[in-house]
């Protein structure tokens, strides 16, 4: 045997070595050390599996910590952490924090420093916030219903048709006398995700989907005030239809 001439500390690394060889060779991870074993069986572990799953509980904690948020249960500057959340959601931290980096990179969530550590809150209603939000969102929707109104004759008179029926819906429930305000901002969401989707390439719908969602927020905070301006809102969105409908650009955005 080789480890004979080997230096005692070279002979006893040889032979261990040796020996887990024999050993995954013959009866595999069961038999080997603890460490041994853990090793071999992470090489051996499916590499899609995990990060599979991984994703999966990433797009759970994702979309429920963001309807905290949206609806009011994670109130503006309320502090976020980490591990009380993962409790909260039944799920691992790993997901929790890859969602929390998301919604801070969405807006949603910002980053105090506090000593040493940064600690994470959820972001403030301001004016000026609002102000932007709005902003950004008229430009990449002005600039999605002026491409739709270049679209062709039938093309415009399909997606008119859509518009007008939910801008139908949104008339009879600003003549009723308790309009539910939930319904409202569905069919107002719906008929500007309408606009949107209809002529916008991908990158002007993706950057829209990142902004569109954190409006809400503002929306369901002044809802009231919203709800009694809901005769405006119809009248504008007939001006658009009627826009598109004559291929005018310019007047549609």
């Amino acid at each position: 045997c080789i480890w004979r001439f080997l230096p005692l500390e070279s002979a006893i690394v040889y032979k261990k070595e040796k020996r887990e060889q024999r050993l995954r060779a013959s009866v595999g991870p069961a038999c080997m050390s603890a460490r041994t074993a853990v090793r071999t069986a992470r090489k051996r572990r499916p590499g899609r599996a995990l990060p599979g799953h991984l994703e999966r509980s990433f797009d759970v904690a994702y979309r429920k910590l963001r309807e905290l948020i949206v609806h009011g249960r994670l109130a503006p500057g309320t502090r976020v952490v980490e591990a009380d959340i993962a409790r909260r959601l039944e799920i691992s931290r790993t997901p929790v924090r890859s969602a929390l980096h998301r919604l801070q990179q969405e807006g949603y969530v910002v980053a105090y420093r506090s000593s040493r550590q940064a600690r994470l809150a959820v972001a403030p209603l301001t004016k000026e916030d609002s102000h932007e939000l709005y902003g950004i969102i008229g430009h990449i929707e002005g600039l999605a219903v002026r491409l739709l109104a270049q679209l062709d004759e039938q093309a415009r008179a399909r997606i008119a048709e859509r518009l007008s029926a939910i801008n139908a819906e949104l008339s009879r429930l600003a003549g009723s006398v308790q309009p539910d305000p939930s319904r409202i901002f569905d069919l107002d969401m719906g008929f500007h995700q309408v606009l949107v989707e209809s002529a916008a390439g991908p990158r002007l719908l993706a950057i829209h989907s990142a902004i569109k969602p954190q409006t809400e927020r503002y929306w369901r905070l002044y809802a009231s005030a919203i709800v009694d301006q809901l005769g405006e809102s119809v009248a504008e969105h007939t001006s658009i239809i009627e826009s598109v409908r004559r291929g005018d650009p310019d007047a549609a955005e």
